[in-house]
């Protein structure tokens, strides 16, 4: 039998899935009445019997059954796999709700499915949010990073349950409504992307360590004593665990096939980047490393046959040089972040979205996989200057890269010359040594452009007016303007 209840729920979530339950579980524990369902009913049974045994949790044995025992207005949250199924529950939620109903979707929904929906629920007067949900597991049950978007007027009926149940760095919730349209997920889909840069970052610096002779033990207390300064950060800590980690069989790290895998967020990542014409290059190489590491039997054959650098990776002074590791991995996750928030900045732009960067810095402070110290650095900026274009521009960014730079360069420099791929140091690096050029070559390739395909230029001292030249003289004086790629 399902739990019947005095009074009526604050919200109904669907799916559960471990997320979802361990969301219901947070809810119940800030006081919330939850009403819980799942498509396969007995899995409802199941959970009031044994994980919200003895809370306040109720059970639906229907849509209608749950529909009918909330508050109005409703909260409905989904928590089902991205894509279809949350259109065919949109479908089903739809005739049952009244005007003012609220939807929320808190999977990893792609951002241009999010905008179609408050669309389409708008026209049934129905209030849809989609919202960025990060921390796993663990982050859902205890304070996750919540970033809600979507029509703004669902933001007051849901916004004291979500600030009850996200993460807190110290008494700031880690949730704050993020705009209109898709832009909730838009957010968590750059927040997985940096994810992804962040992680490929760190195992860059292991792949380093590594190559210098250190044992697992020396490499968890380095990073271990990273996690003490400017890189303190879950991602380093559990890096650290990882490294520190024995079975029966010994350390268990090095008998992981080294072949990765991935969800997509990352891509979209990337796609809205090339979209977008914004060069997020270190969250594309973080992509590709993975993409990189999949081809397992071709890099395997590919070691007997090609042969790199016979150098063998050797330092004067090991403790310098991962000290030049520390440093480079702070600089190019500078760069990632400064990556980052120029993309959500170009979208903004485009969607009219108005997205308060220091709000979104803060809400990653907690609960998330990349919360880290380094977040309130970029919060501080954001309050120095909400007008602040690139990150790279504030005076803390800049002092920090800058004086970090030669530990960056001798790093990547090296690992070149020992055959170490590093793609994310190097194209942020790349990336950074770009930004700061006055002049790029890029007059060439404007030329190279009109030469071949007449698709014109423009002079120094003359911008706006594009012009064609006949290079070879039997090319003709007629532009084309059919794209300007």
């Amino acid at each position: 039998m399902l739990k019947t209840m005095a009074q009526k729920a604050d919200i109904a979530l669907i799916g559960l899935a471990v997320m979802g339950q361990n969301l219901i579980l947070n809810m119940d524990s800030k006081g919330f009445v939850v009403c819980a369902f799942n498509r396969t009913v007995d899995k409802v049974k199941s959970f009031l019997a044994n994980e919200a045994k003895g809370t306040k949790i109720i059970g639906a044995t229907s849509m209608e059954d749950m529909v009918s025992k909330l508050k109005s207005p409703r909260r409905v949250m989904l928590l089902v796999k991205a894509g279809s199924a949350v259109d065919d529950f949109i479908k089903q939620l739809t005739p049952l709700l009244s005007a003012g109903d609220i939807i929320i979707d808190g999977g990893n929904s792609e951002y241009q499915d999010t905008a179609r929906r408050v669309e389409e629920c708008k026209k049934h007067k129905l209030l849809f949010v989609g919202s960025g949900v990060s921390g796993g597991e663990e982050g859902a049950r205890y304070g996750p990073s919540l970033m809600p978007g979507g029509n703004p007027e669902a933001w007051p009926h849901i916004k004291d349950i979500f600030q009850s149940i996200c993460a807190k760095s110290g008494s700031d919730p880690c949730c704050e409504w993020v705009g209109e349209g898709g832009s909730g997920h838009f957010v968590k889909m750059v927040h997985n992307g940096i994810e992804y840069g962040d992680m490929q970052l760190i195992c860059e610096a292991y792949d380093l360590m590594k190559s210098l002779g250190m044992s697992q033990k020396e490499m968890a207390d380095t990073f271990t004593e990273w996690n003490k300064g400017e890189l303190d950060s879950f991602l380093i800590e559990i890096t650290s665990n990882i490294l520190n980690y024995k079975d029966k069989d010994g350390y268990l790290l090095e008998r992981i096939r080294d072949t990765a895998g991935q969800k997509g967020t990352g891509k979209w990542t990337a796609i809205a980047a090339l979209q977008y014409g914004v060069p997020v290059t270190l969250i594309g190489e973080a992509v590709f490393a993975r993409c990189l590491s999949a081809l397992k039997d071709e890099r395997v054959r590919a070691s007997k046959l090609i042969k790199g650098p016979e150098e063998k990776p050797m330092v004067p002074n090991k403790a310098e040089f991962l000290n030049h590791i520390k440093n480079a991995l702070y600089c190019a996750k500078i760069v990632s972040y400064a990556q980052g928030f120029m993309l959500m900045r170009e979208a903004a732009k485009d969607f009219g979205w108005h997205l308060n960067y220091g709000g979104i810095a803060l809400m990653w402070r907690g609960g998330c996989i990349i919360r880290s110290v380094f977040l309130g650095n970029i919060k501080e900026a954001f309050t120095r200057n909400p007008q602040l274009s690139n990150l790279l521009l504030d005076d803390f960014f800049k002092v920090a890269i800058v004086k970090n730079q030669h530990s960056w360069r001798q790093v990547v420099a090296n690992a070149t010359l020992w055959g170490i791929p590093v793609p994310t140091m190097s194209a942020a690096l790349a990336f950074f040594d770009g930004y700061r050029s006055e002049r790029l070559p890029a007059n060439l390739l404007q030329a190279q452009r009109d030469f071949f395909g007449a698709h014109t230029y423009e002079l120094l001292g003359q911008e706006g007016k594009f012009v064609h030249t006949n290079w070879t003289g039997t090319g003709g004086n007629v532009s084309a303007s059919s794209y300007n790629a």
